[in-house]
Protein backbone atom coordinates (compact mmCIF):
# COMPACT_ATOMS: atom_id res chain seq x y z
CA UNK A 1 0.00 0.00 0.00
CA UNK A 2 1.10 3.70 -0.40
CA UNK A 3 1.61 5.98 2.30
CA UNK A 4 -2.00 7.33 1.62
CA UNK A 5 -3.65 4.18 1.68
CA UNK A 6 -3.80 3.61 -1.98
CA UNK A 7 -2.72 0.63 -3.72
CA UNK A 8 1.49 0.26 -4.09
CA UNK A 9 2.55 1.23 -7.40
CA UNK A 10 5.63 0.25 -9.32
CA UNK A 11 6.46 3.20 -11.74
CA UNK A 12 8.36 1.80 -14.84
CA UNK A 13 11.35 3.25 -15.98
CA UNK A 14 10.34 5.99 -18.53
CA UNK A 15 7.53 7.02 -16.13
CA UNK A 16 4.53 6.32 -18.80
CA UNK A 17 3.90 2.27 -17.40
CA UNK A 18 2.33 2.10 -13.90
CA UNK A 19 1.70 -1.03 -12.14
CA UNK A 20 -0.48 -1.10 -9.37
CA UNK A 21 -0.67 -4.15 -6.90
CA UNK A 22 -4.05 -6.42 -6.24
CA UNK A 23 -6.33 -4.62 -3.89
CA UNK A 24 -7.92 -7.14 -1.49
CA UNK A 25 -11.40 -8.00 -0.61
CA UNK A 26 -13.25 -5.34 1.14
CA UNK A 27 -14.39 -6.87 4.43
CA UNK A 28 -15.78 -4.00 5.66
CA UNK A 29 -18.06 -1.22 4.52
CA UNK A 30 -19.16 -3.14 1.15
CA UNK A 31 -22.15 -0.90 0.52
CA UNK A 32 -20.12 2.24 1.25
CA UNK A 33 -18.98 4.53 -2.28
CA UNK A 34 -15.89 3.45 -4.30
CA UNK A 35 -14.62 6.52 -4.35
CA UNK A 36 -13.97 8.94 -2.00
CA UNK A 37 -12.89 11.65 -4.11
CA UNK A 38 -15.10 13.76 -5.96
CA UNK A 39 -12.70 13.09 -9.24
CA UNK A 40 -12.95 9.78 -8.06
CA UNK A 41 -16.67 9.78 -7.90
CA UNK A 42 -16.66 11.68 -11.67
CA UNK A 43 -14.73 8.52 -13.06
CA UNK A 44 -17.88 6.09 -11.22
CA UNK A 45 -20.02 7.96 -12.89
CA UNK A 46 -18.68 8.38 -16.12
CA UNK A 47 -18.96 4.55 -16.12
CA UNK A 48 -22.53 4.56 -14.47
CA UNK A 49 -23.18 6.39 -17.71
CA UNK A 50 -21.77 4.50 -20.26
CA UNK A 51 -23.78 1.02 -19.03
CA UNK A 52 -27.46 0.34 -19.51
CA UNK A 53 -27.43 -2.98 -17.45
CA UNK A 54 -27.64 -1.95 -13.74
CA UNK A 55 -27.07 -5.97 -13.21
CA UNK A 56 -23.43 -6.07 -14.69
CA UNK A 57 -22.52 -3.15 -12.72
CA UNK A 58 -23.95 -4.48 -9.89
CA UNK A 59 -21.78 -7.59 -10.39
CA UNK A 60 -18.86 -5.77 -11.67
CA UNK A 61 -18.69 -3.66 -8.21
CA UNK A 62 -19.17 -7.48 -6.57
CA UNK A 63 -16.24 -8.71 -8.52
CA UNK A 64 -14.02 -5.72 -7.16
CA UNK A 65 -15.54 -5.86 -3.56
CA UNK A 66 -14.52 -9.49 -3.66
CA UNK A 67 -10.81 -8.78 -4.38
CA UNK A 68 -11.48 -10.70 -7.74
CA UNK A 69 -8.78 -8.27 -9.63
CA UNK A 70 -5.35 -8.60 -10.21
CA UNK A 71 -2.59 -6.04 -10.30
CA UNK A 72 -3.68 -2.78 -12.77
CA UNK A 73 -0.98 -1.88 -15.22
CA UNK A 74 -1.67 2.26 -16.50
CA UNK A 75 -0.21 3.40 -19.90
CA UNK A 76 -1.11 6.43 -21.69
CA UNK A 77 -4.94 6.32 -23.06
CA UNK A 78 -5.59 2.32 -21.22
CA UNK A 79 -5.89 0.59 -17.92
CA UNK A 80 -5.17 -3.37 -18.27
CA UNK A 81 -5.96 -5.82 -15.97
CA UNK A 82 -6.57 -9.50 -15.14
CA UNK A 83 -10.04 -10.20 -13.51
CA UNK A 84 -11.18 -13.58 -12.53
CA UNK A 85 -14.61 -14.21 -13.39
CA UNK A 86 -16.22 -17.60 -12.94
CA UNK A 87 -14.04 -19.88 -15.07
CA UNK A 88 -10.32 -20.95 -14.05
CA UNK A 89 -8.91 -18.63 -16.30
CA UNK A 90 -9.13 -15.12 -16.02
CA UNK A 91 -10.16 -12.50 -18.62
CA UNK A 92 -8.17 -9.17 -19.52
CA UNK A 93 -10.24 -6.62 -19.39
CA UNK A 94 -9.26 -3.14 -20.66
CA UNK A 95 -10.45 0.47 -20.69
CA UNK A 96 -9.24 3.21 -23.10
CA UNK A 97 -9.21 7.04 -22.69
CA UNK A 98 -8.37 9.32 -25.02
CA UNK A 99 -4.78 10.90 -24.95
CA UNK A 100 -4.45 14.52 -25.02
CA UNK A 101 -2.13 16.02 -27.80
CA UNK A 102 0.40 18.14 -27.47
CA UNK A 103 -1.21 21.29 -28.56
CA UNK A 104 -3.53 20.13 -25.67
CA UNK A 105 -1.20 19.59 -23.06
CA UNK A 106 0.49 23.07 -23.38
CA UNK A 107 -2.44 24.47 -23.40
CA UNK A 108 -3.67 23.07 -20.17
CA UNK A 109 0.26 23.40 -18.92
CA UNK A 110 0.37 26.71 -19.12
CA UNK A 111 -2.61 27.13 -17.64
CA UNK A 112 -1.58 25.22 -14.56
CA UNK A 113 1.76 26.88 -14.37
CA UNK A 114 0.20 30.41 -14.19
CA UNK A 115 -1.55 29.24 -10.80
CA UNK A 116 0.65 28.26 -8.43
CA UNK A 117 -2.19 26.52 -6.18
CA UNK A 118 -2.67 23.88 -8.83
CA UNK A 119 0.85 22.82 -8.35
CA UNK A 120 0.83 22.48 -4.74
CA UNK A 121 -2.13 20.50 -4.74
CA UNK A 122 -1.23 18.06 -6.87
CA UNK A 123 1.60 17.69 -5.09
CA UNK A 124 -0.31 17.22 -1.97
CA UNK A 125 -2.67 14.59 -4.41
CA UNK A 126 -5.26 16.42 -4.68
CA UNK A 127 -7.37 17.30 -7.71
CA UNK A 128 -8.97 20.98 -7.27
CA UNK A 129 -12.12 21.20 -9.00
CA UNK A 130 -10.72 25.04 -9.84
CA UNK A 131 -7.82 23.21 -12.46
CA UNK A 132 -10.85 21.31 -13.74
CA UNK A 133 -12.57 24.35 -14.34
CA UNK A 134 -9.13 25.91 -16.02
CA UNK A 135 -8.65 22.87 -18.17
CA UNK A 136 -12.39 23.30 -19.76
CA UNK A 137 -12.23 27.05 -19.72
CA UNK A 138 -9.20 26.45 -22.41
CA UNK A 139 -10.90 23.69 -23.87
CA UNK A 140 -9.96 20.88 -22.13
CA UNK A 141 -12.21 18.06 -20.70
CA UNK A 142 -9.65 16.73 -18.03
CA UNK A 143 -12.02 13.72 -16.51
CA UNK A 144 -14.45 11.74 -18.87
CA UNK A 145 -17.36 11.87 -19.40
CA UNK A 146 -20.25 9.61 -20.90
CA UNK A 147 -18.73 8.11 -23.94
CA UNK A 148 -15.50 8.42 -23.64
CA UNK A 149 -14.37 5.34 -21.72
CA UNK A 150 -14.00 2.45 -24.55
CA UNK A 151 -14.45 -0.85 -22.73
CA UNK A 152 -13.04 -4.14 -24.18
CA UNK A 153 -12.65 -7.55 -22.56
CA UNK A 154 -11.42 -11.54 -23.55
CA UNK A 155 -14.55 -12.75 -22.27
CA UNK A 156 -17.63 -13.98 -24.23
CA UNK A 157 -20.12 -11.70 -22.90
CA UNK A 158 -21.15 -9.01 -25.22
CA UNK A 159 -22.33 -6.45 -22.43
CA UNK A 160 -20.95 -2.46 -22.89
CA UNK A 161 -18.90 -3.13 -20.66
CA UNK A 162 -19.09 -6.24 -19.37
CA UNK A 163 -18.86 -7.37 -15.73
CA UNK A 164 -14.67 -7.80 -15.64
CA UNK A 165 -14.42 -4.80 -17.22
CA UNK A 166 -16.70 -2.95 -14.92
CA UNK A 167 -14.86 -4.57 -12.19
CA UNK A 168 -11.78 -2.55 -13.54
CA UNK A 169 -13.36 0.38 -13.57
CA UNK A 170 -14.74 0.12 -10.07
CA UNK A 171 -10.82 0.04 -8.92
CA UNK A 172 -9.54 2.59 -11.52
CA UNK A 173 -11.71 5.01 -8.99
CA UNK A 174 -9.31 3.77 -5.97
CA UNK A 175 -6.26 4.49 -7.67
CA UNK A 176 -7.58 7.70 -8.81
CA UNK A 177 -8.60 8.36 -5.20
CA UNK A 178 -5.24 8.15 -3.91
CA UNK A 179 -3.30 9.52 -6.96
CA UNK A 180 -4.61 11.95 -9.18
CA UNK A 181 -1.84 11.64 -11.18
CA UNK A 182 -2.70 7.86 -12.45
CA UNK A 183 -5.89 10.28 -14.74
CA UNK A 184 -2.96 12.53 -16.15
CA UNK A 185 -1.19 9.62 -17.27
CA UNK A 186 -3.76 8.09 -18.87
CA UNK A 187 -4.39 11.34 -21.07
CA UNK A 188 -0.77 10.87 -21.54
CA UNK A 189 1.76 12.01 -19.49
CA UNK A 190 3.86 10.72 -16.54
CA UNK A 191 4.47 12.17 -12.91
CA UNK A 192 8.17 13.13 -13.11
CA UNK A 193 7.74 14.55 -16.86
CA UNK A 194 4.47 16.39 -15.69
CA UNK A 195 6.57 18.10 -12.24
CA UNK A 196 9.57 19.19 -14.25
CA UNK A 197 7.63 20.87 -16.96
CA UNK A 198 5.59 22.60 -14.40
CA UNK A 199 8.43 23.73 -12.51
CA UNK A 200 9.97 25.07 -15.47
CA UNK A 201 6.60 26.76 -16.51
CA UNK A 202 6.09 28.29 -13.36
CA UNK A 203 9.61 29.98 -12.64
CA UNK A 204 9.29 31.17 -16.02
CA UNK A 205 5.57 32.31 -15.09
CA UNK A 206 6.76 34.16 -12.28
CA UNK A 207 9.90 35.51 -13.71
CA UNK A 208 7.97 37.58 -16.12
CA UNK A 209 5.52 39.01 -13.94
CA UNK A 210 8.43 40.07 -11.36
CA UNK A 211 9.62 43.82 -11.69
CA UNK A 212 13.18 44.55 -12.93
CA UNK A 213 15.42 44.88 -10.18
CA UNK A 214 17.30 48.02 -10.50
CA UNK A 215 21.21 47.66 -11.26
CA UNK A 216 23.40 47.64 -7.98
CA UNK A 217 25.91 50.58 -8.03
CA UNK A 218 29.46 49.93 -8.82
CA UNK A 219 32.31 50.15 -6.47
CA UNK A 220 35.55 50.22 -7.28
CA UNK A 221 38.45 47.95 -5.73
CA UNK A 222 40.84 50.19 -4.92
CA UNK A 223 37.47 52.02 -3.29
CA UNK A 224 36.21 48.69 -1.27
CA UNK A 225 39.67 47.73 0.03
CA UNK A 226 40.82 50.60 1.20
CA UNK A 227 41.29 51.16 4.83
CA UNK A 228 38.73 52.68 6.92
CA UNK A 229 38.00 54.00 10.49
CA UNK A 230 35.12 51.75 12.16
CA UNK A 231 33.74 53.44 15.85
CA UNK A 232 34.25 51.09 18.23
CA UNK A 233 31.55 48.39 19.65
CA UNK A 234 29.54 49.79 22.41
CA UNK A 235 30.12 48.12 25.82
CA UNK A 236 28.15 45.35 26.99
CA UNK A 237 25.15 45.40 28.89
CA UNK A 238 25.51 44.79 32.51
CA UNK A 239 24.59 41.72 33.47
CA UNK A 240 22.09 42.01 36.64
CA UNK A 241 22.43 40.83 39.72
CA UNK A 242 19.95 38.25 39.51
CA UNK A 243 18.09 35.97 36.89
CA UNK A 244 15.39 37.19 35.82
CA UNK A 245 11.52 36.62 36.45
CA UNK A 246 10.05 34.45 34.06
CA UNK A 247 6.57 35.38 32.74
CA UNK A 248 3.22 34.14 33.68
CA UNK A 249 1.22 31.45 31.96
CA UNK A 250 -2.30 31.35 32.02
CA UNK A 251 -4.40 28.34 32.20
CA UNK A 252 -5.64 27.17 29.28
CA UNK A 253 -7.24 23.80 28.14
CA UNK A 254 -4.89 21.52 26.60
CA UNK A 255 -1.88 23.52 27.14
CA UNK A 256 0.87 22.21 29.33
CA UNK A 257 0.65 23.12 33.20
CA UNK A 258 1.63 26.46 33.94
CA UNK A 259 2.98 25.72 37.19
CA UNK A 260 6.02 23.36 35.59
CA UNK A 261 6.45 25.70 32.59
CA UNK A 262 7.06 28.36 35.44
CA UNK A 263 9.46 25.98 36.63
CA UNK A 264 11.56 24.91 33.65
CA UNK A 265 11.45 29.18 32.47
CA UNK A 266 13.09 29.69 35.73
CA UNK A 267 15.84 27.59 35.57
CA UNK A 268 16.69 28.05 32.34
CA UNK A 269 16.90 32.22 33.38
CA UNK A 270 18.97 30.86 35.98
CA UNK A 271 21.09 28.81 33.93
CA UNK A 272 21.51 32.00 31.50
CA UNK A 273 22.62 34.29 34.12
CA UNK A 274 25.45 31.56 35.10
CA UNK A 275 26.47 31.82 31.58
CA UNK A 276 26.47 35.53 31.37
CA UNK A 277 28.71 35.82 34.70
CA UNK A 278 31.02 32.84 34.52
CA UNK A 279 31.58 32.82 30.69
CA UNK A 280 30.54 28.73 31.19
CA UNK A 281 27.80 26.53 30.96
CA UNK A 282 28.67 24.25 33.99
CA UNK A 283 25.35 21.61 32.68
CA UNK A 284 26.63 21.76 28.69
CA UNK A 285 27.70 17.86 29.37
CA UNK A 286 24.46 16.61 30.33
CA UNK A 287 21.62 14.88 28.01
CA UNK A 288 18.08 15.43 27.80
CA UNK A 289 17.09 12.78 30.54
CA UNK A 290 20.22 13.58 32.50
CA UNK A 291 19.01 17.53 32.75
CA UNK A 292 15.25 16.32 33.28
CA UNK A 293 16.12 15.04 36.33
CA UNK A 294 18.45 17.61 37.63
CA UNK A 295 15.38 20.03 37.21
CA UNK A 296 13.14 17.57 39.62
CA UNK A 297 15.35 17.29 41.59
CA UNK A 298 16.27 20.54 42.29
CA UNK A 299 12.17 21.07 43.84
CA UNK A 300 11.85 20.76 47.81
CA UNK A 301 12.58 17.21 49.10
CA UNK A 302 9.40 17.61 51.47
CA UNK A 303 6.85 16.12 50.27
CA UNK A 304 5.34 16.47 46.45
CA UNK A 305 3.46 19.64 46.29
CA UNK A 306 1.13 20.82 43.35
CA UNK A 307 3.65 22.40 41.75
CA UNK A 308 6.08 19.34 42.05
CA UNK A 309 3.93 17.10 40.79
CA UNK A 310 2.75 19.25 37.65
CA UNK A 311 6.93 19.20 37.32
CA UNK A 312 7.21 15.76 37.41
CA UNK A 313 4.36 15.17 34.73
CA UNK A 314 5.46 17.17 32.44
CA UNK A 315 9.21 16.03 32.56
CA UNK A 316 8.14 12.39 32.38
CA UNK A 317 6.42 13.23 29.21
CA UNK A 318 9.25 14.94 27.58
CA UNK A 319 11.29 12.60 28.18
CA UNK A 320 9.04 9.53 27.64
CA UNK A 321 9.60 7.97 30.68
CA UNK A 322 7.23 7.27 33.76
CA UNK A 323 6.68 9.58 36.78
CA UNK A 324 7.91 6.79 39.18
CA UNK A 325 11.02 6.24 36.60
CA UNK A 326 11.19 9.77 37.34
CA UNK A 327 10.99 9.41 41.16
CA UNK A 328 13.68 6.86 41.19
CA UNK A 329 16.66 9.08 38.83
CA UNK A 330 15.82 12.06 41.50
CA UNK A 331 16.62 10.20 44.23
CA UNK A 332 19.56 8.91 42.67
CA UNK A 333 20.87 11.94 41.62
CA UNK A 334 20.38 13.83 45.27
CA UNK A 335 22.28 10.63 46.34
CA UNK A 336 25.56 11.28 44.02
CA UNK A 337 24.50 13.42 41.14
CA UNK A 338 25.35 12.57 37.77
CA UNK A 339 27.38 9.58 39.15
CA UNK A 340 24.56 8.71 41.03
CA UNK A 341 22.22 8.22 38.29
CA UNK A 342 24.60 6.27 36.15
CA UNK A 343 25.31 3.71 39.35
CA UNK A 344 21.39 3.51 38.99
CA UNK A 345 21.32 3.07 35.49
CA UNK A 346 24.11 0.90 34.36
CA UNK A 347 25.66 -1.97 35.52
CA UNK A 348 29.65 -2.53 34.85
CA UNK A 349 32.37 -4.67 35.38
CA UNK A 350 34.52 -3.08 37.95
CA UNK A 351 38.26 -3.99 37.70
CA UNK A 352 40.45 -6.01 39.87
CA UNK A 353 40.98 -3.73 43.65
CA UNK A 354 38.72 -2.01 45.60
CA UNK A 355 35.39 -3.92 44.79
CA UNK A 356 37.59 -7.33 45.74
CA UNK A 357 38.20 -6.16 48.68
CA UNK A 358 34.71 -5.09 49.66
CA UNK A 359 33.47 -8.62 50.93
CA UNK A 360 36.14 -9.58 52.69
CA UNK A 361 35.90 -6.42 54.66
CA UNK A 362 32.39 -6.88 55.30
CA UNK A 363 32.75 -9.99 56.63
CA UNK A 364 35.41 -8.85 58.73
CA UNK A 365 33.13 -6.35 60.39
CA UNK A 366 30.99 -9.37 61.11
CA UNK A 367 27.95 -8.46 58.38
CA UNK A 368 26.17 -11.43 56.68
CA UNK A 369 27.64 -12.76 53.31
CA UNK A 370 27.07 -10.53 50.10
CA UNK A 371 26.19 -12.18 46.72
CA UNK A 372 28.60 -10.25 43.77
CA UNK A 373 27.29 -9.77 40.39
CA UNK A 374 29.08 -7.17 37.97
CA UNK A 375 29.39 -3.76 40.20
CA UNK A 376 26.91 -4.71 43.10
CA UNK A 377 26.77 -6.98 46.26
CA UNK A 378 23.65 -8.10 47.28
CA UNK A 379 22.82 -9.31 50.65
CA UNK A 380 20.92 -13.08 51.20
CA UNK A 381 18.19 -11.22 52.09
CA UNK A 382 17.48 -9.58 48.90
CA UNK A 383 16.50 -6.24 50.57
CA UNK A 384 19.80 -4.20 50.75
CA UNK A 385 23.00 -3.81 48.01
CA UNK A 386 25.45 -2.07 48.05
CA UNK A 387 26.49 -0.74 44.40
CA UNK A 388 30.10 0.31 43.13
CA UNK A 389 30.48 3.32 41.26
CA UNK A 390 33.21 4.78 38.82
CA UNK A 391 34.12 7.58 41.46
CA UNK A 392 35.21 4.49 44.15
CA UNK A 393 32.45 5.15 46.32
CA UNK A 394 30.08 2.17 47.31
CA UNK A 395 26.16 3.83 47.02
CA UNK A 396 23.17 1.87 49.01
CA UNK A 397 19.92 0.47 47.58
CA UNK A 398 17.65 -0.98 49.32
CA UNK A 399 14.35 -3.17 48.21
CA UNK A 400 11.44 -4.53 49.84
CA UNK A 401 11.63 -8.16 50.45
CA UNK A 402 11.18 -10.76 47.10
CA UNK A 403 10.84 -7.31 45.20
CA UNK A 404 13.65 -6.51 42.41
CA UNK A 405 12.99 -3.02 42.81
CA UNK A 406 15.65 -1.36 44.15
CA UNK A 407 15.55 2.32 45.35
CA UNK A 408 19.24 4.59 46.08
CA UNK A 409 19.13 5.50 50.24
CA UNK A 410 21.84 6.89 52.02
CA UNK A 411 25.17 9.21 51.21
CA UNK A 412 27.55 7.52 49.06
CA UNK A 413 30.85 6.43 51.01
CA UNK A 414 34.57 4.89 49.73
CA UNK A 415 33.94 2.45 52.97
CA UNK A 416 31.81 -0.70 52.02
CA UNK A 417 31.55 -1.13 56.12
CA UNK A 418 30.33 2.51 56.12
CA UNK A 419 28.51 2.90 53.74
CA UNK A 420 25.60 -0.57 54.83
CA UNK A 421 26.04 0.59 58.09
CA UNK A 422 24.51 3.73 56.73
CA UNK A 423 22.08 2.09 54.87
CA UNK A 424 21.09 -0.24 57.73
CA UNK A 425 20.81 2.82 60.07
Amino acid sequence: MSPNGGPAARPGPDDLRRTFEAVPARTSDADGPFAESWWGRAWVEALESLSMDEARLARGREYADGGHVAAITVTPGRVIAYVHGSRPRPYRAELRLRSFPASDWDTLLDAVAARPGHLSALLDKEMPHSLVDTAGEAGIRLLPAAGDLDPDCSCPDRGWPCKHVAALCFQTARLLDSDPFVLLLMRGRGERELLDELGRRNAEHSARERPETPAMPSVAASEALADRFLPPLPAPLPVPQYPGEPPSYPELPGARDPLGLDHLATDAAARAHTMLTTGEDPLAGLGTWQDAVRIAASRPTAGLTATTRALYRELAFATGRSTTDLARAVAAWRQGGAEGLEVLETAWDPPAGPFDRARPALASADFPRFQPRRNRLTDATGTLQLRFGHDNRWYGYESDPGEDDWWPRADPDPDPVAALTALRG
